[in-house]
């Protein structure tokens, strides 16, 4: 038989097929680009990191004094002064990164700031209100018009041509809401609120606190709009005797510094301070007059009515039967501070939760009464325990 002859292939599938190859090497090529783009990218930034890694280390410096013609005194980390160049714009005072070899200014860094400074600003904001406080109807009022009013509205002020107080101190007994007012107007107000207890600025070292208070009020104006609060400030702002101990000297010293900040030898802005004391009778006389605290407030121990609006926050939660009297209760716990209340309306759902209640009656209030607060003989004063 005769060999068969192979039959051509058709031009057509031919030419289809060169294209099909055609495409898979531009896929591949793209594909390969790509990967030749990242490489690329990631040789760049290993070089970069590599470059870092043997780059010389910075001398750190501060700013004395500015020259003529980008001349610049610096006073090193290790206490020597240099005369230098300057590649950018400068301040006395400024903390600045220097060149080792040539000891010329390359960078500006950020003011150094103690650790107890920077965790002195209260980034959550409390959960307190104002209706959370009761009995303070009026200090809540001055609260509002002296510090939120100023920060929310600083244009009515302009219109009258009057500066608002800016220092303002709260007083009275222990217990009876003068952190709790501030914790709400932090609430409240949308300014960064920062915190400090008068005890924390009382170091060891000369020195120490004058430069801690400089730096606070240093982060309250970089903060603005700030509301800075000294709780316990009779720690540091205590009547100034005759100094016997090198302790007492760096009270005054911190003191003094206290007071040139108040004085507002640099202008505050949209600061507002507020100081809280249990002991304004032993405050140095010098921290009192206007132009420091400009408003006294005081917190006192509530009378009857506003004992009994006390009450009715802290027992606004809790499920009360049908006999709860408390109108009652305010004029049975003459004399108590707001914590004691608490206290007692703490007690008394304890007292209920023992007996397995699920209501709390005036049974249970009157033996959190006698449980909290101890009557002496009829006609002493009333002694209180918490």
């Amino acid at each position: 038989m005769d060999s068969i002859e192979a039959i051509p292939a058709q031009p057509g599938t031919r030419l289809l097929e060169l294209e099909r190859k055609i495409k898979e090497l531009e896929m591949e090529n793209r594909r390969l680009e790509i990967t030749n783009y990242e490489l690329t990218n990631r040789i760049r930034r290993l070089e970069s990191e590599l470059k870092k890694l043997k780059s010389e280390p910075l001398l750190v410096g501060v700013v004395e004094e500015i020259l003529s013609k980008g001349k610049v005194i610096v006073k090193s980390s290790n206490g020597a002064q240099f005369l230098v160049n300057s590649l950018i714009n400068v301040l006395p005072g400024d903390r600045v990164a220097m060149n080792q070899q040539n000891l010329t200014i390359v960078k500006r860094l950020p003011r150094e700031r103690d650790r107890f400074v920077k965790a002195a600003e209260v980034i959550e904001r409390p959960r307190v209100t104002f209706d959370d406080v009761g009995g303070l109807d009026r200090q809540i009022q001055e609260l509002r018009e002296i510090v939120e009013l100023p920060l929310k509205n600083p244009q009515i002020f302009e219109e009258i041509g009057i500066d608002p107080p800016k220092g303002i101190l709260l007083y009275g007994p222990p217990g009876c809401g003068k952190t709790l007012l501030v914790k709400a107007l932090a609430r409240e107000s949308e300014a960064t609120f920062i915190r400090v207890v008068g005890s924390e600025l009382v170091r060891k070292y000369i020195g120490e606190g004058a430069k801690l208070v400089k730096q606070i009020f240093e982060l309250a104006r970089e903060k603005a709009p700030s509301i800075l609060f000294i709780d316990e400030i009779d720690a540091i702002a205590a009547r100034r005797m005759e100094e016997t101990t090198g302790g007492d000297r760096e009270v005054n010293r911190t003191l003094m510094q206290l007071l040139a900040e108040l004085d507002g030898f640099n202008e505050r802005g949209e600061v507002r301070i507020i100081g809280a004391t249990n002991r304004i009778d032993i405050l140095d006389p010098a921290i009192l007059r206007p132009g420091r605290f400009d408003r006294l407030i005081e917190v006192p121990l509530p009378d009857e009515k506003a004992r009994e609006q006390i009450f009715k926050v802290h027992t606004r939660r809790m499920k009360l039967a049908k006999d709860v009297n408390l109108k009652k209760l305010a004029k049975m716990t003459e004399g108590a501070n707001g914590a004691e209340i608490k206290a007692v309306c703490t007690e008394a759902g304890m007292f209920a939760i023992r007996k397995g209640k699920k209501e709390v009656g005036m049974e249970e209030f009157l033996d959190a009464i006698e449980k909290v607060i101890v009557y002496a003989e009829e006609g002493e004063e009333a002694v209180y325990y918490t």
